[in-house]
């Protein structure tokens, strides 16, 4: 037997013989609508990303000066900064209602503050406000993110009761390359579409689109059945006579050395992707003279490797086990950090592009294996909760400053490789905190 142990409604394994051809079909269902949801709220959650960089400072802040920037960036941090929140919120109902309810108001949550964004007016229309409304939205987004992923993971992974369970945990996760490159797709026609009209009203377009994308997704999700293991669990603790707590107060009661360490394990993922997906936007742009369309480019590129390598890693968490496929990626993230801007400053097209794609590769080793890896080290009942909770909470230490930390990192020492210690120093924190997290009580086949 390999592989770490999955709780299951009763702790225990459900063999595979048992799983039936519906089973095998709802099976595809949840992990279906896992990621098209997934890949709708990354989606959105995208598009900002890029217009803070791009489009934002000029619109809502201090038109396009370096201030305005930092500032444009500090509402992404507004949006790390609200996900434990989300994850507190929505973890609570997840435990308590089901993971298909929960889901469908977190899809609903960022599908209304997304499209609201492609509404605001700028600073020149109604001042002070723009920012202020701006940042709010941005809050709101952060609060169904928050709730997304725990949700998403836990109805693909608990609808399958066979080997399979870090395979099934890091389908959802596909979204969050999907989601990018739908939303670089969607940047580059905007920009080629409207042209010099981009500012004027071609940035809003992207944002309008989330409208019909909830649409879609909102159908799909109200499709797939309760998960078994919630079902389950939620029988087996009917039948308790003692008085039960809220799965927010358990969660932390009792998993509270979980729950920190599950955060504990994520800096060096969230600086690595945050820093790709914005940072480098801006400096492969600007700084090392790129241009925006080609690092657009060669992050879609990245993006769609890290679509098949995702669940490869997750497959191999499988047959090798969580923690080490898990410890192995992070060290390897420590070691490639210097080389990766030492590729990016070659100003080669080719050497850039190799660069993000290793980049993403060993992102997809880490993030690909997380999913079973988080979800595993909590029992159903509060699963949601707890996996939420320290997946979130690595949001306000890691990847909410990442962006911020990066771009004053560049701005006080001129230097990429600087910026390339943070990643280095992050990325050990997310190894130590994999060993000591370990693996949990139960062993699986």
């Amino acid at each position: 037997m390999t592989g770490r142990t999955a709780f299951t409604a009763v702790d225990q394994p459900v063999p595979s013989h048992e799983v039936t051809p519906a089973a095998r079909r709802i099976e595809r269902r949840a992990a279906l609508a896992s990621v098209i949801g997934t890949t709708i709220e990354w989606y959105d959650f995208f598009i900002y990303g890029t217009a803070a960089a791009l489009v934002f400072p000029k619109l809502f802040f201090a038109h396009g000066s370096s201030g305005g920037l930092l500032a444009s960036f500090a509402t992404i941090f507004v949006g790390f900064l609200s996900r434990p929140l989300g994850a507190a919120l929505f973890g609570h109902m997840g435990d308590r209602v089901g993971r298909k309810s929960t889901l469908i108001a977190t899809l609903l949550l960022m599908g209304v503050a997304t499209f609201l964004v492609g509404c605001l007016p700028n600073s020149q229309t109604i001042g002070a406000w723009a920012p202020w409304l701006l940042a709010l939205l941005r809050f709101l987004q952060g609060i169904g993110v928050g709730g997304e992923w725990g949700g998403a993971v836990l109805l693909s992974m608990e609808s399958h009761h066979g080997p399979r369970r870090g395979f099934m945990a890091s389908l959802p996760h596909i979204g969050v390359p999907l989601g990018l490159v739908v939303s670089v797709l969607v940047w580059s026609a905007c920009a080629s579409a409207t042209g010099d009209h981009l500012l004027d009203f071609g940035w809003r377009i992207p944002f309008w689109i989330s409208g019909v994308l909830l649409v879609i997704g909102l159908v799909i999700r109200f499709g797939v059945p309760e998960t078994r293991d919630f079902v389950e669990a939620n029988r087996a603790l009917e039948t308790r006579t003692e008085r039960r707590q809220t799965p927010l107060a358990e969660a932390l009661r009792t998993q509270w050395r979980a729950i920190l360490l599950c955060a504990l394990i994520r800096p060096g993922e969230q600086v690595a992707f945050y820093m790709l997906t914005t940072f480098v936007v801006l400096y492969g742009a600007q700084d090392l003279g790129l241009g925006r369309e080609f690092v657009l480019n060669a992050v879609l590129i990245a993006a769609v490797v890290a679509c098949f390598a995702l669940p490869f890693f997750g497959h191999v968490s499988d047959r090798v086990g969580r923690r080490r496929t898990f410890l192995t990626a992070c060290v390897c993230m420590t070691l490639f950090a210097f080389p990766y801007f030492f590729m990016l400053e070659t100003r080669s097209h080719l050497m850039v592009i190799a660069a993000m794609i290793v980049l993403m590769v060993i992102h997809a080793a880490i993030y690909g294996t997380e999913a079973a890896y988080i979800a595993e080290s909590f029992p159903p009942h509060i699963r949601y909760t707890g996996a939420s909770l320290g997946y979130q909470g690595a949001s306000i230490i890691a990847g909410g400053p990442a962006p911020l930390i990066s771009l004053w990192l560049y701005q006080t020492f001129h230097s990429g490789y600087a910026v390339a210690a943070f990643l280095a120093a992050m990325s050990f924190v997310s190894a130590c905190a994999s060993f000591f997290l370990g693996r949990p009580a139960r062993k699986t086949r």
